[in-house]
């Protein structure tokens, strides 16, 4: 359409679709409109440098973009590869690509904003005295110059590239947050109801062993077996683990936090056993779950003259001559116990894994 035909019928020329009106009608939107004759730039601009700055501030708004797809791309295709997360080293890869991408994605956003707004932008500053704010038609057509008059100077609707990439590099910042709906899962399914007390007991009944034997919690290097004798005295507790659980390699880590496991010395007439459980102590040792049964923390403090096994973390409470009740604390369930005895040489053994899933109570648990 030529400009003398748009001049006879009043059309104006044909626009792109996502651009705004001429710079010329004043309004942010296309159906807006009115005189603007009275709305000029605070500071005029070199336009050649200005559209160098415009690339500029448009390379950082695409970088930001780019990261907001890199988190997502790297979330939904690598973070949970092989199965999940496995051990420390996995973990620390998530973090540093998912916390590195999102950073870098906010910091390119907010040094282009910062360009613009620097070298872009053409408003003066603006003094003005402080009084009380009305709602009248004074005030509000006031408001609606000055925002007119801000939308000038930034430059929102003379430089489309801006306007497209900023809107572009927001985008995936928006949608980033549904991509962590995925740490709800996978689901745990049969893995929290085991531990690796069953694994082992179960390798070493295939060796003709009658079970697991206990080793002190010292590191896989000053780990040894445990005797019974060598923890007969009344009031003690260590915590103890599988044999073998530090030959699992990068997966120790995991399958130590969920075997832990407290062995406390009791005098056998104060023990209450549990209905099917009455063969699970050895001369008063008994064993408890270390992880407690409320959010997962440590119950490593052990009360010797009351018997009583406490959490750090929110006071839970648990009876350990009772079966590891809860007897105060926002715990809902008691500790899970440990099948023990002793083998030919003397040493104490689990016969078996707990009965129950450890730790905190999760949905699928059933």
């Amino acid at each position: 359409m030529s400009d003398e035909t748009n001049e006879t019928t009043g059309a104006g020329p044909e626009r792109v679709i996502g651009t705004p009106p001429p710079v010329k009608s004043g309004a942010l939107l296309a159906s807006g409109g009115g005189d603007t004759e009275e709305y000029k730039p605070g500071a005029e601009l070199d336009e050649r440098k200005a559209k160098k700055d415009e690339r500029i501030v448009a390379l950082f708004f695409l970088l930001a973009f780019a990261a907001s797809v890199g988190f997502m791309v790297y979330f939904i295709g690598w973070s949970g590869r092989n199965g999940g997360m496995h051990g420390l080293e996995r973990t620390r890869e998530s973090n540093f690509w998912l916390g590195g991408l999102m950073a870098l994605s906010f910091l390119a956003m907010g040094v282009g904003v910062t360009l613009w707004m620097r070298r872009l932008m053409t408003s003066v500053p603006i003094e003005q005295a402080r009084y009380d704010m009305a709602t009248d038609e004074e005030t509000r057509s006031s408001l609606a110059a000055d925002i007119k008059q801000g939308a000038l100077d930034s430059g929102l609707g003379k430089r489309p590239l801006l306007r497209r990439t900023l809107l572009l590099a927001a985008a995936p910042l928006g949608l980033a947050p549904l991509f962590l709906l995925r740490d709800l899962g996978p689901l745990p399914e049969k893995r929290l109801r085991h531990t690796y007390w069953a694994k082992a007991v179960a390798k070493a009944k295939e060796a003709g062993k009658p079970g697991v034997r206990l080793i002190v919690d010292s590191g896989p290097e000053a780990s040894a077996p445990l005797k019974a004798a060598d923890f007969n005295t009344p009031g003690g507790m260590i915590t103890v683990l599988p044999e073998g659980i530090y030959d699992l390699g990068h997966d120790a880590l995991t399958q130590i936090a969920k075997a832990s496991t407290i062995l406390i010395n009791i005098e056998p007439d104060k023990i209450k056993p549990v209905k099917g459980q009455e063969n699970w102590t050895v001369n008063g040792i008994i064993a408890y779950s270390k992880i407690c049964t409320h959010v997962g923390c440590p119950a490593a403090l052990y009360e010797q003259t009351t018997h009583h096994i406490l959490c750090p973390c929110h006071q839970s409470t648990f009876d350990a001559t009772d079966g590891a009740k809860v007897i105060f604390g926002p715990a809902a369930r008691p500790l899970p116990q440990l099948p023990l005895a002793v083998d030919e040489e003397g040493y104490l053994i689990a016969t078996g894994d707990f009965p129950e899933p450890i730790g905190p109570s999760y949905w699928e648990r059933g």
